[in-house]
């Protein structure tokens, strides 16, 4: 089989899109290594080496009519390369052509609340056609709860719609701790649903009574108003994977009040480094974290504050949610994620022989 994904997502510096592509790519490569796996985008995108050998890069777009690329370029390109099968890793699919397609709906944000996404107008209008005509065979989604929703939404056949969860890199795991003061942590996207305004909020209350920190790690989107300055709470930024490995393991606790998750992937990363984990009641974080993590209203600030605090006074509580966090992280590997994408491609191409 040869499949070209979208590699896309790969011009993001950090993010869960971005991990996805990366994890998912390399996964399918080193666990079917009689396929060939191709990335593949009008953008130039960036991918640390070593990687196994039948994952490669495609060609970039020459002349202004490949440049179309949705239209002309990519179904050039998958044609020139000879694709089996095109992946859509992040909401699209070529407007046309014979190579069956699958496609990725990390969630329905972009329909759910315009002010999460200010600019992905062009999602909220053309993902939906592309669905109802047809022109991705499958569904990929990385929750049940996810899956109810897109079925709902579109109208689709239930068969249509295939739940493929994540999984935590390999680079996360238990290590040192590079911070000796006590400090909670959120890691994720600066955006709009994350609800850090309302994290912000929580710590202020929290600092009346116990000095410890907030550590924010991540990206921050263009679309992202920032925070009011408060005693105690710091943006690290874009670090290291190692460097990020040891802030999750040092932590009271990773924070996550996030409004709206398709996954949740940074719930995982920090269970698998053995954190104690408090995030909000999304039915996607739900059903990642399972019993693993304190689960709160994402508007109830009493409720954080009494969450966080008893982690603080309760070392036994803390130990507790850290052995939940490893045993529940081991149930989820990019392996298992690899080997249930490969079956919804064979189905799809089932599909496009039919």
């Amino acid at each position: 089989m040869r499949v070209a994904l979208d590699a896309t997502p790969l011009t993001l510096s950090s993010g869960g899109l971005r991990r996805y592509v990366v994890e998912l790519s390399r996964s399918l490569a080193e666990s079917f290594p009689d396929d060939e796996y191709w990335l593949v985008s009008d953008q130039p995108f960036s991918l640390e080496e070593p990687n196994p050998p039948n994952l490669r890069l495609g060609p970039q777009p020459n002349g202004w009519l490949e440049r179309r690329w949705w239209s002309w370029g990519l179904p050039r390109t998958i044609k020139h390369i000879g694709a089996d099968l095109f992946h859509g890793t992040n909401f699209e699919v070529p407007y046309a052509g014979r190579t069956p397609a699958v496609l990725t709906l990390h969630d329905l944000s972009p329909w759910l609340n315009r002010a999460w996404h200010a600019h992905a107008d062009r999602v909220r209008r053309r993902t939906p056609w592309l669905i109802r005509l047809r022109r991705a065979y499958l569904i990929l989604t990385h929750t049940e709860a996810v899956r109810r929703q897109v079925i709902e939404r579109f109208g689709l056949a239930p068969e249509r719609v295939i739940t493929v969860p994540l999984a935590a890199a390999r680079c996360f795991r238990p290590a040192p701790a590079p911070i000796r003061e006590p400090y909670f942590l959120f890691v994720g996207t600066l955006e709009p649903r994350k609800n850090l305004p309302f994290l912000v909020e929580v710590f202020a209350e929290l600092r009346r009574v116990h000095p410890a920190d907030l550590l924010l790690v991540g990206r921050r989107r263009p679309d992202f108003s920032g925070l009011p300055a408060a005693d105690g709470i710091r943006w690290l930024g874009e670090i290291s994977d190692d460097e990020l490995a040891g802030l999750y393991s040092g932590a009271i606790a990773f924070v996550y009040p996030s409004l709206y998750e398709g996954f949740g992937l940074p719930v995982l990363e920090a269970m698998q480094c053995g954190a104690a984990v408090v995030a909000s009641r999304d039915a996607a974080i739900q059903e990642v974290a399972g019993d693993a993590a304190l689960l709160v209203d994402a508007h109830d600030v009493r409720a954080w504050v009494e969450a966080l605090l008893a982690l603080i006074e309760r070392p036994d509580l803390r130990a507790d949610y850290r052995e939940r966090s490893l045993r529940r992280a081991a149930g989820f590997t990019w392996e298992k994620t690899a080997q249930r994408t490969h079956e919804a491609y064979v189905e799809a191409l089932r599909q496009g022989r039919a």
